[in-house]
C-alpha cells in the first residue's frame, strides 16, 4: 500500500519561473541574518550581499525574504551589482506585524511599497502572510483583512501571486471563505523529524492545490546536537554512499520527491553548488518511505513551539 506521504509526492508544483519551468528549491536570506543584526546593533551586511550575488551567479532563481530579516537592502544591491533582468529572478516576501528594529507596517500595502522601494523593484513574485497570528489588537488588521490587501495587490501588479507561511488547517480554511485569489503555497517547518507542522496541514494543502515551500529542511544536520538521538542520520549516509553526494543532499532530495519545495542557505560556493546539483538523481519509493518513517522515532520543533501544541501522534495521523 502507498502511503499518504508518497501520494502527496504526486503534487504539481505550479511556481514556474519566467520559462513556464518548475522552480524546485530556494535560497533564504533570512533568520540568521535577523539575529546576527540585532545581536550586532548593526544594519547592513556586505557579505550578504556577496552570498545573494553568488547563490544567483550559480544557479538559484529563487530568493527568499521576508520584512523581519531585514535584508531588503542587500537584496537590492546585490541585485543591481549583478545587472541580472528582473524576470530571471523570483523573489518571494513576507508580511509580519513586527521586526527587531521595532519597524512596524499599517498592513501588506504598506509593506509592499516599503521594500518595493528599498529593493529597486516594480513587482514581488510572491507575496506570505509570514504567520496567521494577525489580530486587530497586535496588527491593526485582522487576517482576513490581510489577505484582502494581498489580494489588493495582485490587482494593482505591485505583487504576481500570494500565499501563506506558518498557516493550521483552520488558518487556511478561514481564509479559503473568503478569498478572491487562492494561496499558492504555505511555507512551513517540514524536515524528517516535523513532516507536518500542524495536524492535517499537508493533507489539506494537496487536496487544494497548494504547495508546501519547507523551511529548514537540513534540521537532522543543522540542528540536533552531537550525542542527541539522530535516527535518520545513517540511512542519509548510506543513501549519500549509494549516490555518490551528501547527506545535505540527500535531505533536499527528498523534500523535492515528496512534491516538498525546499528552501535553504549557505556562504559556501561549493555546498551552493551541491545544493542545485541534487536533480542530477533520483532516490526510489522505498528509499524516501525510509526517510518518511524516522518521524515515528524522533519528534522536533525548532520553531515557533508556543503556536502548536499538537502531539506528535496529531502531526503524524495520517501520514
Amino acid at each position: 500500500m502507498v502511503s499518504k506521504s508518497l501520494q502527496m509526492a504526486k503534487f504539481q508544483n505550479n511556481i514556474l519561473d519566467k520559462n513556464g519551468n518548475q522552480i524546485k528549491i530556494g535560497f533564504g536570506v533570512g533568520s540568521y541574518w535577523r539575529i546576527h543584526k540585532s545581536e550586532n546593533n548593526i544594519e547592513f551586511v556586505p557579505e550578504l550581499v556577496h552570498q545573494i550575488k553568488q547563490a544567483i551567479e550559480n544557479g538559484f532563481v529563487m530568493i527568499d525574504a521576508a520584512e523581519v530579516y531585514c535584508t531588503y537592502e542587500e537584496i537590492g544591491i546585490a541585485l543591481k551589482e549583478l545587472n541580472v533582468k528582473r524576470e530571471d529572478i523570483w523573489i518571494t516576501d513576507k508580511y509580519i506585524k513586527w521586526s527587531y528594529n521595532e519597524f512596524n507596517s499599517t498592513g501588506p500595502i504598506f509593506s509592499v511599497n516599503r521594500s518595493l522601494k528599498i529593493m529597486g523593484v516594480d513587482y514581488i513574485d510572491m507575496y506570505l502572510l509570514h504567520t496567521p497570528d494577525i489580530t486587530k489588537e497586535n496588527a491593526g488588521i485582522t487576517m482576513v483583512e490581510a489577505w484582502k490587501q494581498c489580494e489588493q495587490l495582485v490587482k494593482e501588479g505591485k505583487v504576481k501571486n500570494i500565499g501563506v507561511s506558518n498557516f493550521r488547517v483552520k488558518d487556511l480554511e478561514e481564509i479559503m471563505k473568503v478569498c478572491e485569489i487562492k494561496p499558492m503555497c504555505n511555507q512551513i517547518e517540514f524536515h524528517p523529524y516535523l513532516q507536518q507542522q500542524s495536524a492535517g496541514i499537508r493533507e489539506y494543502c494537496f487536496k487544494h492545490g497548494i504547495q508546501i515551500e519547507a523551511f529548514s529542511p537540513l534540521t537532522p544536520i543543522t540542528k540536533i546536537k552531537e550525542g542527541e538521538d539522530n535516527p535518520v542520520m545513517p540511512i542519509l549516509s548510506r543513501l549519500a554512499k549509494k549516490y555518490n553526494k551528501n547527506e545535505s543532499q540527500i535531505l533536499l532530495r527528498w523534500c523535492t520527491q515528496l512534491g516538498v519545495l525546499p528552501l535553504t542557505t549557505t556562504s559556501n560556493k561549493t555546498r551552493i553548488q551541491e545544493y542545485l546539483s541534487i536533480f542530477e538523481f533520483e532516490m526510489t519509493p522505498e528509499e524516501i518511505q525510509e526517510i518518511v518513517d524516522v518521524k515515528d522515532k524522533k519528534f522536533f520543533r525548532g520553531w515557533m513551539h508556543e503556536f502548536y501544541p499538537e502531539s506528535v501522534e496529531e502531526c503524524n495521523a495520517g501520514l
